[in-house]
């Protein structure tokens, strides 16, 4: 695998765009992609059943991560004083709101990666089933 290109599809995959060619307008709506690269014809949904699965990990522990982060720095800005009851309330509703707002990204860097990982296929390109 070159390292180069590995991160140069994650970085496109974090700016929710193609991670073959770069091309925007990849998203239908925040939850769903379209099925193929408007730009380079790359069908975004590779053809397995479970394929998305990796995706819905990379948001769970992406995003724990980032609302975990959150929540700590939130405790080291207002420390010592922390405000320990704004933290019950406010630490939850992070958790929960955080793997929204990700979900696309999750989405992109997992195609990003198994792009990487997994050469394309005949079945990868623009005219493949739906």
């Amino acid at each position: 695998m070159n390292l180069g290109r590995f991160l140069t599809f994650m970085l496109r995959g974090l700016f929710l765009r193609c991670p073959r060619c770069a091309g925007a307008g990849i998203l239908k709506h925040w939850f769903q992609l379209k099925h193929e690269c408007p730009t380079c014809g790359l069908v975004l949904d590779r053809g397995e059943t479970d394929y998305w699965f990796g995706g819905y990990a990379v948001n769970f522990v992406a995003a724990e991560f980032i609302g975990v982060g959150i929540v700590f720095a939130y405790v080291i800005a207002t420390w010592p004083d922390v405000p320990w009851t704004h933290l019950q309330w406010g630490a939850p509703v992070v958790m929960g709101v955080v793997p929204i707002l990700f979900f696309p990204f999750s989405r992109t860097l997992w195609l990003a990666a198994d792009l990487c990982f997994r050469p394309e296929e005949p079945g990868d390109m623009r005219g493949a089933k739906e």
